[in-house]
């Protein structure tokens, strides 16, 4: 990182003292048998061919018809694509891979108990078990096409059945994420309107088997009270005829699948031909600012697009192993390891637990095991891996080929370990920049065509047009050193139509800021305000600092929290750090920071003060922090965090992997 000025400007410019780094080309081996080589790609995909270059994505797809416009603008900005085009998404993941690869392996399950054998579902397995429990769903539970139902499971394969075999009947899933509370589900059952809920008793995580189906209990009282009644609940058991959970079944409401199931072996349900725009699943948001949105996908145009950036961007062909390390109850997990990895016929792994059960070797142990060429995780997740296993991957014989970074900025620090150690120097890296509202990938390198760049995301994907405004709406041009709000300047397949049940708040969340014209129905008019800042290099390259919300504005200098942290990584004794804004007086704001340290060293005053400097020297004294604190493990939240340094309430942390190291570090800060 290396220092430069203050760059002026207004106070609505965030000020940017990163220097860039090196272009990292791609190994000659991994060009020669990567999906996309022609850099043409991106003449294709310009605004000049827009909209109709995304046929290239949907022509990926098999269509029941095909559409008669591309792209509908007529309820801007709530796009429509491939209008009149119908299409299934679970015939597209599943049945049209049958004639030349039914034995191939669709799912390896990875159980977290090191005892258990791994699973291997094939394509003709998934096939039949998404069949019988479509004709579960349709003839018990009488979902139909159009009904929400709200899913509230676990990293089992028992999942993507589960949701493969709703768009199979064109029913709008809701997956919750399995770590999420009773209240939480019960939120996203009341806003989606579902009277059906999908749930697991138990499921293992850190070693302990437990208990989930309190969670479904607490989650129907709960929507009941605020109006909208479960009658149906669906329990899978994790280990058929076994209960696993001390919670009891609720007469009348609750129903074990895997006894249904029995009246259903051979069930075969033709696919609903839904038409293109049609929601396929609703996604919410965590709703830590107020209520979770609901981001409303399409069936056409999110599958194009997520199979589309699945084989050029992620590389996956049908002999790989592609492992993303992510929770399908994020939009990660329903894009890069259900429905774009299987509409492309790629093998993909689902590992039921934590990365570092029973150590830090766990995730290199399988991608040894199954031979997986292709990993995709979160930086979260690589800095955690580095802080308790530096050494580790060094000890296992996998050959990843391409390696992937998702949801949220890598610094460059931790991005070289993981090229270095984790891909062994030999593994192309996409550093990818998106949203749950987005679908699929609006920033990334094509792994064969744009060198790497430690720390940035590269230029916008094929189709997909980045700009970047000041508070003002004035553009800030490549290489002007200032960074600002990055927008995307048209839409794209992958984006969500709306959010459920709310068009204004979609309206004026995503679209309202930076709108020429609000009765507009032509497209560039309505450029997509992200939330997040970022700055463009000359070439093109975008980096991405963080949401907009996490700028701390110091006594008129707006710091991105992203580049402060990254100083900081530069300290070799740091694993992780995290940025908060404390109020202050007369600055307004300034900088608190949290570090957790690497194995084998002690926290000291030296070394507090040893972090503070390199940030002082690497950006400036204008963002050296009030504080440092040496904490022993960091919360995934920095709200935890920043009530901690401003004295307020830390609110619900239950949901956090280290609930209890928020009051140790309570505690430290007084």
């Amino acid at each position: 990182m290396a220092e430069k000025q203050f760059a002026g400007g207004s106070e609505a410019e965030i000020a940017v003292h990163w220097g860039e780094e090196q272009l990292i080309h791609p190994t000659v081996e991994f060009i020669a048998q990567a999906n996309m080589t022609d850099a043409s790609i991106y003449k294709r995909f310009s605004l000049e061919n827009f909209p109709n270059c995304f046929k290239e994505y949907a022509d990926l797809l098999d269509w029941y018809e095909y559409w008669h416009t591309t792209l509908d603008t007529s309820d801007a900005p709530c796009w429509k694509w491939f209008v009149g085009g119908k299409i299934n998404a679970s015939y597209n993941c599943i049945d049209r891979h049958l004639a030349k690869n039914k034995n191939k392996t669709a799912i390896h399950f990875v159980p977290e108990p090191i005892d258990e054998r791994y699973e291997h579902i094939t394509y003709r397995e998934l096939y039949v078990r998404v069949n019988e429990f479509a004709a579960l769903l349709r003839d018990f539970a009488k979902l139909k096409k159009g009904d929400r139902v709200t899913l509230h499971m676990p990293m089992v394969p028992e999942l993507p059945i589960t949701m493969l075999a709703c768009a199979r009947l064109g029913v709008i899933h809701s997956q919750v994420f399995g770590g999420f509370s009773g209240r939480a589900c019960a939120d996203r059952i009341v806003d989606s309107q579902s009277r059906v809920l999908i749930t697991m008793d138990a499921y293992w995580r850190s070693g302990t088997l437990g208990d989930h189906k309190q969670n479904a209990d607490i989650a129907c009282g709960l929507a009941a009270t605020d109006g909208q009644k479960v009658d149906t609940v669906l329990v899978w058991q994790r280990y058929p005829g076994k209960a696993s959970s001390p919670t009891p079944m609720v007469k009348g409401r609750d129903h074990f699948v895997n006894e249904l199931l029995k009246d259903f072996y051979g069930a075969r349900v033709e696919p609903e031909k839904m038409p293109a725009e049609a929601p396929l699943f609703l996604m919410y948001t965590s709703g830590t600012t107020g209520k979770p949105k609901g981001c409303q996908h399409s069936t056409g145009g999110y599958l194009a697009y997520v199979a589309g950036t699945s084989k050029f961007v992620q590389d996956i062909h049908p002999e790989d192993v592609y492992w993303c390390m992510a929770d399908i109850g994020w939009i990660t997990g329903h894009s890069y390891i259900v429905y774009g990895p299987l509409a492309v016929c790629a093998s993909t792994v689902i590992y039921e637990g934590v990365p570092t059960f029973p150590d830090a070797g766990r995730a290199w142990r399988i991608a040894q095991d199954l031979g997986v060429n292709i990993f995709h995780t979160a930086p979260t997740a690589i800095r955690a891996l580095r802080k308790l296993g530096p050494d580790e991957p060094a000890k296992y014989t996998y050959n990843f080929k391409h390696m992937t970074t998702v949801g949220e900025p890598i610094e460059p620090e931790v991005w070289r370990w993981y090229y270095n150690v984790v891909g062994k120097g030999k593994a192309a890296i996409v550093d990818t920049w998106w949203q749950t509202e987005t679908g699929g990938f609006l920033c990334s390198t094509i792994p064969a065509i744009t060198p790497m760049k430690p720390g940035s995301a590269g230029p916008g994907m094929p189709g997909i047009h980045p700009i970047i405004y000041d508070e003002a709406g004035n553009v800030i041009p490549p290489g002007a050193g200032r960074a600002g709000n990055i927008c995307i300047q048209n839409p794209w397949p992958g984006g969500f139509q709306t959010i459920w049940g709310d068009r204004d708040r979609f309206v004026r969340t995503y679209y309202e800021r930076y709108c020429k014209n609000p009765k507009s129905k032509e497209w560039r008019d309505w450029p997509y305000m992200t939330g997040d800042a970022a700055v463009e290099a000359p070439d093109g390259y975008f980096r991405i600092l963080g949401r907009v919300d996490d700028v701390i504005n110091v006594s008129g200098h707006r710091l991105g929290t992203k580049e402060i942290e990254s100083a900081a990584l530069v300290v070799e004794e740091v694993a992780e750090a995290a940025v908060v804004p404390v109020a202050h007086e007369i600055k307004g704001r300034e900088p608190d920071l949290y570090v957790a340290l690497k194995p084998g060293f002690t926290p000291s005053r030296e070394l507090e003060k040893k972090i503070s400097d390199a940030i002082a020297r690497e950006i400036g004294k204008i963002a050296k922090p009030r504080k440092v604190w040496i904490v022993k493990d960091m919360p995934n939240m920095r709200r935890v965090l920043a009530a901690i340094s401003n004295k307020k309430d830390v609110g619900d942390v239950t949901t956090l992997a280290n609930p209890d190291i928020v009051e140790d570090i309570r505690k430290m800060a007084g």
